[in-house]
């Protein structure tokens, strides 16, 4: 079978973001950037499969040419190629899902595995987007899969507990944290990436016009944090309820 994981370039967890002066975003120039870690359960996710039933793991990934490194990185790990669409701008869920369809169009894989979202905007958007512009079945939330035959059967996270849900391949499975812990990667597996094919295309090699449907205005950084107070009373904590914070 030939899977198609998708990985996103993203500012690394344990650096904290800083706004730039005009709010237009965040400072990302000398910040160490990483694999988006619910891609990084994707990528594991699609190898377990590949060593269980056997095939080929493609990674795709949509940014400028330094996303390279992250696709590299998903190689690294066991993935057999992957898939740059260049592209220095923004990239909404909406044109990230257009293009991930052109290029499963040409690749034509059994299974695309995302993760359900990326760190860096929390859209949640680009798999159940995908899936309806393919007319796919989807599972998202994903925290166990199991492959049998040509029916995948997945138990995913929902409020209130867990939920299992099966479809015949093709389709889109969007990955949450339980499902697996992602492996590091060898030496050797790192030595042998810098030799994988990696194809780039644009977003007008593959017909797809990316301007953004959603638009970032202004970012802000939080308020800081007032520090608490001590009350002597219950009197004197329900006046300041009432009186400073308007919550009674």
């Amino acid at each position: 079978m030939k899977i198609l994981v998708t990985v996103k370039r993203v500012m690394d967890y344990n650096v904290k973001p800083k706004v730039k002066p005009d709010g237009s975003g965040v400072v990302t120039d000398g910040v160490n950037m990483i694999v988006n870690p619910f891609d990084e359960i994707a990528v594991e996710e699609a190898l377990r499969l590949k060593e269980k039933h056997t095939g080929e793991v493609v990674v795709l990934s949509i940014g400028t040419k330094d996303t390279a490194t992250q696709i590299r990185a998903a190689l690294a790990m066991g993935a057999d190629r992957g898939i740059l669409v260049t592209h220095d701008g923004p990239v909404d869920s909406d044109a990230a899902a257009r293009l991930i369809k052109a290029v499963y169009e040409q690749e034509k894989p059994d299974l695309v595995i995302m993760g359900k979202q990326a760190i860096d905007d929390d859209s949640n958007q680009a798999g159940q987007l995908l899936a309806e512009y393919l007319g796919l079945a989807q599972a998202t939330f994903a925290s166990k899969v199991e492959l049998a035959g040509k029916t995948l059967t997945v138990t995913r996270e929902v409020d209130g507990g867990l939920e299992q849900v099966a479809f015949d391949l093709p389709g889109i499975l969007t990955t949450d944290l339980r499902l697996n812990h992602a492996r590091y990667a060898s030496l050797p597996g790192i030595m042998k990436a810098k030799k994988k094919e990696v194809k780039e295309f644009t977003p007008a090699a593959l017909g797809v016009d990316v301007t953004p449907k959603v638009k970032v205005l202004k970012l802000e950084e939080p308020k800081a944090r007032v520090a608490g107070a001590k009350v002597p009373d219950v009197a004197t904590l329900v006046s300041k309820l009432k009186n400073d914070a308007k919550v009674l």
